[in-house]
């Protein structure tokens, strides 16, 4: 059995190789460099990382990040320690208190320089993965094994780790052990592949299949929780800081995401400078200066305004759910460009108030693939391909910030405008894809990303798309 720091030492000395490897064999000399240990050592760590190469960066940056999430990994298990030790019933003999700390929380936010709230996670994972112990003293294996193991090996992240845990412990009660044990394997996974906010739209969609009856009245909470509050400064700034539940989010969401959407179109058109095409003057706004413009257009047409805008007038909120759900009112739906699941009724609400006509995507009514009729993806194949993909299909950008794109090039290769030859991404990721030679293909619904062989000479498939987070495979096989 291994001693519990040889993984940190095996990942330290890969540390070492790939540093050394990553940086040219010269002597380095720090001129000018502060006074102190501290200080020298991280001016000639800024000095060394700033002679590696591109590739050397990044295969160090993997490294270092492998070292710390195995640091991370060993702190949960001291940090359950520590708990248990300051367990109430020790009462002053208790580890913290007899430290000097009123709980262990405090002692291990002192000690790791973090806040209260981390320190309190690294507590919950090593709780929640430590191994147990039986009646008869035997050890049996802790409450969540995947996580545990994922965690063990640093392939995945305490944030992940706790992300996953507190959903399953919080659906225990009410979830099949079976299919929480599928998702929660699933859900380790997506963890060591993609990133924490990709997961959280994972972990979201797996409590909403875990625990259906418990949509309703988490969405209940959440409304009960909204609040907007507006304060102005000493410097005049107004301050508004909104909590809205997604029902009460989403038209507005959608209004500003189709402003901003508006005004990054126009920008983008524009690139080829004034009296090319684009606007006249150039808009150097970033986002979140569009986004209070918007706020504040909106605000401006609904006081005064008689014809809505055009973006606006092309606006609609979205809400996907099974034609089961809308009839019989059991299950969960989804708002376009919101990640947290809604009730069936809500949704039922939502699509009474929005007049929701009925469409059947692929029917005969609503043709969603149009050859070479159309080089234009039409509105419900757009629809049908953000069903399909969530978002960009590739970093699960909001649905607001992605354009239907031809997988085969319309011009190029002749390719058509159907859905198996369409894919939702965002303007990044198209002109990675483009540029570095990534290929998509579509099979039986799901997108699949393959590759360059600069980026893996295998070229092993990578599966994109909604996919991905809905774990609907995961579901399927339980």
């Amino acid at each position: 059995m291994d001693h519990p720091l040889q993984p940190l030492e095996r990942n330290l000395a890969a540390l070492h190789a790939e540093w050394g490897d990553a940086v040219p064999a010269l002597p380095v000399f720090v001129v000018g460099a502060a006074s102190g240990a501290g200080a020298a050592g991280g001016a000639a760590a800024q000095s060394a990382a700033e002679q590696m190469s591109d590739a050397g960066l990044v295969r160090v940056t993997d490294a270092l990040s492998r070292l710390r999430r195995e640091a991370d990994a060993l702190l949960t298990r001291v940090a359950a320690e520590v708990a248990r030790r300051s367990a109430p019933e020790f009462g002053a003999e208790g580890l913290a208190r007899s430290q000097g700390f009123h709980n262990p929380v405090r002692l291990i936010a002192a000690s790791t320089g973090a806040s209260r709230s981390e320190a309190a996670r690294l507590i919950a994972v090593g709780a929640a993965t430590a191994e147990r112990q039986s009646f008869g003293g035997e050890r049996v294996q802790s409450r969540h094994p995947h996580v545990a193991s994922a965690l063990g090996s640093a392939s995945i992240s305490v944030e992940a780790a706790a992300a996953i845990a507190s959903m399953l412990d919080r659906v225990a009660v009410r979830s099949d052990p079976d299919l929480a044990d599928v998702a929660e394997a699933a859900l380790v996974q997506l963890a060591s592949q993609a990133s924490l906010d990709l997961l959280m739209r994972g972990v979201r969609e797996a409590e909403a299949r875990l625990d259906a009856d418990g949509v309703e009245p988490r969405e209940e909470q959440l409304r009960a929780e909204r609040s907007l509050t507006m304060r102005e400064d000493g410097n005049g700034t107004v301050h508004l800081h909104a909590r809205l539940d997604p029902e009460s989010a989403a038209p507005l969401k959608a209004a500003i995401d189709a402003l901003v959407s508006d005004a990054l179109r126009r920008r983008e058109a524009g690139d080829g400078g004034p009296g090319e095409g684009g606007p006249v003057l150039a808009d150097d706004r970033t986002i979140p200066q569009i986004q209070a413009d918007a706020l504040a257009a909106i605000a401006r047409h609904t006081l005064g305004c008689e014809q809505t805008a055009t973006p606006l007038a092309k606006t609609s909120v979205v809400v996907r759910l099974n034609l089961e759900t809308l009839l019989e009112g059991i299950g969960h739906a989804s708002i376009d460009g919101i990640d947290q699941p809604i009730s069936a009724s809500t949704a039922r609400r939502m699509a009474a108030d929005a007049e929701l006509i009925p469409a059947v995507f692929g029917g005969e009514s609503l043709p969603l693939d149009l050859g070479r009729a159309g080089r234009l993806f039409s509105r419900a194949q757009r629809l049908a391909l953000g069903e399909r993909d969530g978002g960009c299909a590739s970093c699960g950008q909001n649905i607001g910030y992605v354009e239907a794109h031809h997988i085969d090039w319309w011009e190029r290769d002749a390719g058509p405008t159907d859905l198996a030859n369409g894919v939702m991404l965002c303007s990044f990721c198209h002109h990675s894809v483009h540029r570095e030679g990534w290929g998509i293909r579509v099979d039986r619904g799901e997108v699949w990303f393959l590759p360059p062989p600069h980026v893996d000479p295998e070229r092993a498939p990578r599966l994109g798309g909604r996919a991905r987070f809905e774990l609907r495979r995961a579901v399927a096989a339980a």
